[in-house]
């Protein structure tokens, strides 16, 4: 399969932006004043990473940041995570942990995915269109993956996640 010009301007932009947040992650250390906590690991590569939120009354994100070790997909991931969610409420957070999943894993035309996740949500998931890079390495949606399960637990009341099972 060859790869057009604009393509590769596209996945060299993406990988910029992965190596940004991987190498100066946003967000990094525990939220002290935290009401949600949850940690989540890949047995497979060994990434690990916590997740600490203060929630509102109303289910908001107020404050969200992640400790953690892993590949730099994971840790950008999480760093991408911690500035896309902040404020939104726990309904939307779980529709674009939807829409990452989707983002990293099925190859969809950008007008099909942002008709199906963009409103409401804009700009955020434009910013996390850099995660669409994993599609090239489907052993990394994992990687990619855990932070946004690892909240997803946090805001169910978990205090686990695991990309197994």
């Amino acid at each position: 399969m060859q790869v057009s010009e604009k393509d590769e301007d596209i996945l060299s932009l993406y990988q910029k932006i992965i190596l940004d947040h991987g190498k100066s992650p946003r967000n990094a250390g525990v939220v002290k004043q935290h009401n949600c906590r949850s940690e989540g690991k890949n047995p497979l590569c060994g990434d690990r990473v916590t997740v600490t939120a203060a929630l509102g009354d109303e289910g908001q994100v107020l404050n969200l940041k992640f400790d953690g070790k892993g590949c730099a997909i994971s840790i950008a991931s999480a760093s991408m995570m911690t500035e896309a969610v902040r404020g939104l409420r726990a309904d939307d957070v779980r529709k674009m942990i939807q829409a990452v999943a989707k983002l990293c894993k099925e190859d969809t035309s950008d007008d099909q995915f942002f008709s199906e996740y963009g409103d409401g949500l804009g700009t955020r998931i434009e910013y996390l269109s850099a995660l669409s890079g994993v599609r090239q390495f489907p052993a990394r949606f994992k990687c990619a993956n855990l932070p946004w399960q690892t909240l997803l637990s946090c805001l169910d009341g978990n205090d686990s996640a695991t990309t197994e099972g």
